[in-house]
């Protein structure tokens, strides 16, 4: 199971209820956050880059090597 440190629970606490109140803001477009998913991702990015212990992120590599495989096989298929 993830292991996260004091720090980034702190984090994710703050960004979480400034959230609630409505003044949490995404990164560049600046727009107000309403997702609870997406100001958790917030508060653990801000821990991360802060240095606090958080789980390394999720690669997506292993789903775009699966989907270029998908269409050379269909472009393969209807030759």
């Amino acid at each position: 199971m993830a292991k996260y440190g004091k720090k980034a629970g702190k984090k994710v606490e703050k960004a979480m209820h400034e959230r609630k109140e409505g003044t949490l803001k995404s990164g560049r477009s600046g727009k107000k956050v309403t997702s609870k998913k997406q100001a958790i991702a917030i508060g653990l990015s801000e821990a991360r880059k802060e240095g606090a212990k958080v789980p390394k992120k999720k690669s997506s590599k292993k789903s775009s090597k699966k989907r270029s495989s998908k269409k050379s096989s269909k472009k393969s298929s209807k030759k």
